[in-house]
């Protein structure tokens, strides 16, 4: 095994060669974090671009997918794209480091979004997936309420091929960009790196907003053609960016993970008659853990079972936090899909001197995006953040009232079930409306929709109860996983817990795809292209009924936890006092 100098010699080997000037190291090492700034800001932006208004996309007349059908693939999209997280992250440390890893998949990115670019031109639809099939005819229906299948949903294949490369490759960037950058300024000292993750977390949530505000807009109201050029071009700049800053960059090599250790201890404590017949059979195979590493520094087989102990500890607490996703996620999919069914007003209106005209101008109107509503979430995050970092959190430690992580995400709970709530009514207020048959046909983009003649913005209430719950779950849910873990599993663990994440979307999907059975509340397939004959309100009750539920269960867990983790401290400190 090298010494210690020649590991200290072999990591200041991997450091960039520097030119001298210009502010010295510590301004290259600020240039280095802006660039991952900038990669992170452009990424952002083009993910929300395609998830903003996938829904409606897959909605219009290109596709022709139902509602339920949409829904279910945003869903999908969302989910994989934090499900795939630890895939990114354990190449990045068993094969190619993070380096590598983002440059591969910000090459994936690109590829994955010239493939949904080219579904969005006639000729490219046409080749990757040829004519769209009509409905064949067929005899009229024995009965008045009979009801047809809808047909498979067209471009399928391709579609989910693409978005699952696009999530690959998001999910991939996400796991390694972040702690790439805090690489680059760790050599500045704790309150760089603190600073970093704050301007990193402003970062994306600017790319958002300029997603949302640009491409959203020219993907609704003139077409998605141009709005997938733009995504690209996002791509193809961040791109470019980190391969300029390469030479400022701080690489580290791949260290290796700790998967299979954990796989082995899991095996061993849960099937351990198992366990035992294989160390029969294979005895020199058969030892917990390797003894002999590579010379990387790293854990020991001891501190990989207290580890593994920590886990076992951590993991209940960030499963209970699964349905806050599955709420989480819906203000991207079926939120979408119940505004677009709300009146959404004109950003030009025109005034024409007759109806007819107006008919006619009804079509030149710019409507404001449907997606412009997640801009609610987007803003109070940006406000609250600052609001509770500089104001509350020195206030309530003050008065030595500042709550735990753990009872911080149990509010969040809180704020997503009223979300869901809230949206849960709203629908049935407008399913009232459509059953007195008071509706309001609009244009979005090129397609008509039967609307309620309810405003827009009565979804904002939701929206922003969304965001108050991501202060409160999402942001403490990383610092819990962040600072419970052990320093050499942080990685892991922080994959696990996006990959959670993505766990909470999927299960949303499954469970719209069991109401869309026939006899389901989001079963409708003769309301084609509208959700008006669904009951959606009850799915949204629905939702809220499991965060209850599940919002109890985390309360006991956390309080078990911190329970146990005070025992521990308290015994630390004795035998230190006996020593």
């Amino acid at each position: 095994m090298p010494s210690r100098e020649q590991q200290s010699r072999a990591a200041e080997e991997r450091r960039p060669l520097l030119p001298r000037g210009a502010g010295g190291p510590r301004g290259w090492r600020r240039m280095a974090g802006t660039a991952v700034l900038l990669v992170s800001l452009l990424e952002r932006a083009a993910f929300f671009g395609v998830a903003a208004n996938l829904v409606l996309y897959l909605n219009s007349q290109n596709f022709n997918w139902t509602g339920e059908q949409a829904s279910r693939a945003a869903l999908v999209f969302l989910g994989a794209s934090y499900l795939l997280a630890p895939v990114g992250g354990w190449l990045a440390d068993v094969y190619l480091s993070r380096y590598r890893t983002v440059v591969l998949s910000l090459l994936l990115y690109l590829a994955a979004s010239g493939l949904l670019l080219a579904t969005a031109m006639t000729d490219g639809r046409l080749s990757f997936c040829g004519e769209m099939s009509l409905s064949p005819l067929e005899p009229p229906c024995p009965s008045f309420n009979c009801k047809r299948a809808w047909p498979r949903p067209y471009c399928a294949p391709v579609l989910y091929s693409g978005l699952l490369l696009l999530a690959l490759a998001t999910s991939s960037v996400r796991s390694n960009l972040t702690s790439f950058g805090a690489d680059q300024v760790m050599d500045l000292g704790r309150d760089a790196t603190r600073r970093f993750f704050n301007w990193f977390y402003w970062s994306i949530n600017l790319g958002a907003v300029l997603s949302l505000l640009l491409v959203a807009f020219i993907q609704q109201n003139i077409n998605f053609l141009l709005g997938f050029i733009i995504i690209m071009g996002c791509v193809g700049l961040a791109f470019l960016i980190f391969l300029l800053a390469t030479p400022v960059f701080i690489t580290k090599p791949p260290t290796g993970s700790q998967v299979s250790s954990m796989l082995k201890l899991a095996f061993q404590n849960c099937c351990p008659q198992l366990w035992r017949r294989r160390s029969a059979r294979d005895p020199q195979h058969a030892h917990l853990l390797h003894d002999h590493r590579s010379w990387q520094p790293g854990p020991s087989s001891l501190e990989d079972v207290a580890n593994f102990q920590v886990l076992v500890k951590i993991l209940p607490v960030m499963v209970t936090l699964v349905p806050y996703w599955m709420v989480y996620f819906q203000m991207q999919s079926t939120y979408v899909l119940q505004g677009l069914h709300l009146y959404i007003p004109n950003i030009f209106s025109a005034s024409p001197t007759n109806s007819s005209l107006a008919l006619k101008a009804q079509h030149r109107n710019y409507r404001i995006p449907e997606a412009w509503l997640l801009l609610a979430n987007v803003v109070v995050v940006l406000i609250l953040v600052p609001v509770k970092d500089h104001l509350l959190d020195p206030l309530l430690l003050r008065c030595k009232l500042l709550p735990s992580a753990l009872q911080k995400m149990a509010m969040g709970m809180f704020f997503g079930f009223t979300s869901v709530i809230v949206a849960g009514v709203l629908e049935r207020e407008r399913l009232q409306y459509i059953a007195a048959n008071e509706t309001v046909s609009q244009w979005i983009g090129k397609d008509v929709y039967f609307a309620a003649p309810l405003s827009i913005w009565w979804q904002i209430p939701q929206y922003l109860l969304i965001g108050i719950s991501e202060i409160f779950a999402s942001i403490p849910g990383l610092e819990f996983a962040y600072s419970e873990a052990p320093r050499s599993m942080q990685g892991a663990i922080m994959g696990i817990f996006f990959c959670l994440s993505g766990v909470g979307s999927l299960l949303g999907s499954s469970l719209v795809a069991l109401l869309s059975l026939p006899g389901g509340w989001m079963h409708c397939p003769d309301d084609f292209g509208n959700i008006n004959k669904c009951r959606m309100d009850n799915y949204f009750f629905l939702l809220a009924g499991i965060q209850a539920t599940t919002a109890l269960l985390f309360i006991w867990i956390a309080h078990r936890y911190e329970r146990i983790r005070q025992g521990t401290a308290s015994q630390n400190c004795s035998s230190r006092d006996r020593g």
